[in-house]
């Protein structure tokens, strides 16, 4: 399963290439010699791609706007490019890109030496702005096209992967930060309903299970009061529903009559206040204990209803099925708050008193939560061992925010504090090939150098880099594994990618 579905990504990327370079225009990409520019600010990423600023000659900018949260193109929205030198300002306004994401530019410097260019970005979402810095506009041909070919971005390991491609498929990049990450406590728990969350439903009188419902299993969804089934006990030689009920009816008629009676004495003080207390009292507890029996058991049955709304988790018994009083029927989970518990080594004793988080993953998903996004917290954790079970048990308490099962089995990577910093990166980012881990470097957002790299502690989302790159370095922290395809195909087709 797993080579078809490296057979199935490898395709894609393929696929990818070649849509690519169907849909690249000669003339929208810049020579050899073109500038490769890149900035940032909170929400957007900017790759331009220029030829050389040259005094008095109009130099094209081809540039690339991308979508911080979701690396996705900037699909409307009017952008104002502006070349500063000194006091001197050439700009232009394009209204809408030539295709998502791409706006092109034709500026002509009227001055040479150091500038900028600040891009105004005005959409519905709001405005921003991105600045180059570090311009510079030449006086003579010669010596701009020879900078530019000496800032050309090269890497014997390089792998051109565009923005075009990147948008398509489930992309991103991330900074490489140093962070506090402390000893990492890895065990696998269980996830068990939480005893507030689940309620068990019990035969309150002995008889015959009725289920008129064929659908009432495990997994149905429930209201609260919702009637399920009903236990009959009118053909049982021992019916004491039966007797109770004439009991209680019994009781509720004697009681009414008493307080009616004594009512009407009071009016005309025959009865003092405090007797009349009494038989109120004695007539509102029959009454409710009349009007139970009347609203769950009639005719000798009683109807078991939900008390909460939920889903039925288990159902202990079938239909025709003689039930005793007391016993379990039917157990209703809402599954909103959850325990999970997790069994570690008693060494791990005094790392539990400097806990801070947890991440948990389903095993065999790359999908994993940290506890903060479940509303979760560490609830309890054993102090003691036993001869039994040596080891200490640990209890989070989560909101089922993942589509968490009771019952089902997590990985789980505990945090503890510390004041040591490590550089990271996400899980995705590092990739293996035979035993040793690499991570693709950004060297333009085009261009990535696959890197060899020394892993240290991983937690379930981050994993630490002991070794090969620097903080400040970009990584592609998703679809690595689709550059890494990229970078096979580019391997059979040397005009694959862009065309520069």
């Amino acid at each position: 399963m797993r080579h078809i579905c490296l057979g199935a990504a490898l395709f894609l990327a393929v696929v990818l290439l070649s849509c690519t370079r169907k849909e690249s225009v000669s003339d929208e990409h810049a020579h050899e010699e073109s500038l490769q520019l890149t900035a940032y600010n909170n929400d957007l990423e900017l790759f331009a791609e220029a030829t050389p600023f040259i005094k008095g000659q109009t130099s094209e900018i081809l540039a690339h706007f991308t979508h911080l949260k979701n690396f996705k193109p900037l699909e409307q929205g009017s952008v104002t490019a502006r070349l500063i030198v000194g006091t001197e300002e050439e700009h232009q306004t394009v209204e809408q890109p030539i295709r998502p994401g791409i706006y092109r530019f034709s500026l002509n410097p009227g001055k040479e030496g150091s500038g900028k260019i600040i891009f105004d970005i005005r959409t519905e979402e709001g405005n921003s702005q991105i600045t180059l810095s570090g311009i510079t506009v030449f006086s003579n041909p010669q010596e701009a096209r020879h900078e530019a070919a000496e800032a050309a971005v090269t890497s014997s390991s390089g792998v051109r992967f565009t923005k075009e491609q990147s948008w398509k498929v489930d992309f991103a990049t991330e900074e490489v930060r140093r962070e506090p990450f402390g000893a990492i406590i890895h065990t696998v728990g269980q996830i068990e309903p939480s005893p507030g969350d689940q309620r068990v439903i019990t035969a309150q009188t002995s008889g015959i299970v009725q289920i008129g419902d064929n659908e009432l299993i495990a997994g149905r969804s429930v209201s609260a009061g919702q009637a399920l089934f009903t236990i009959d006990a009118g053909g049982m030689s021992d019916n004491n529903l039966s007797v109770r009920l004439a009991e209680v009816e019994s009781e509720y008629e004697r009681a009414r009559a008493e307080y009616e009676r004594k009512a009407q004495l009071a009016e005309d003080r025959i009865v003092s206040q405090s007797d009349l207390e009494r038989a109120r009292r004695a007539f509102s507890s029959a009454e409710a204990a009349y009007n139970h029996l009347q609203r769950n058991f009639r005719a000798g049955r009683q109807t078991v209803s939900s008390p909460i709304s939920g889903f039925i988790t288990n159902m202990l018994v079938r239909n025709g099925q003689f039930a005793e009083a007391g016993q379990t029927l039917l157990t209703v989970s809402q599954n909103k708050d959850l325990f999970v518990r997790a069994d570690i080594s008693p060494h791990h004793y005094e790392s539990l008193l400097h806990v801070t988080s947890a991440t948990l993953r389903i095993p065999g998903k790359e999908r994993s939560f940290t506890l903060e996004e479940l509303g979760g917290e560490l609830l309890s954790y054993g102090k003691s061992v036993d001869m039994e079970n040596p080891l200490i048990p640990v209890v989070f308490q989560i909101e089922n925010r993942g589509g968490l099962l009771p019952g089902s089995f997590l990985d789980i990577y505990i945090q503890t504090q510390t004041s040591d910093e490590a550089l990271t990166v996400a899980n995705e980012a590092v990739v293996e090939e035979m035993g040793n881990y690499f991570v693709f470097v950004q060297l333009t957002p085009e261009y990535f150098e696959k890197r060899p790299v020394k892993i240290g502690k991983r937690n379930g989302i981050r994993t630490e880099i002991s070794e090969g790159i620097t903080e400040g370095e970009r990584v592609v922290s998703k679809g690595a594994l689709l550059v890494k395809l990229a970078q096979t195909a580019g391997a059979l087709d040397a005009h694959s990618g862009h065309v520069h």
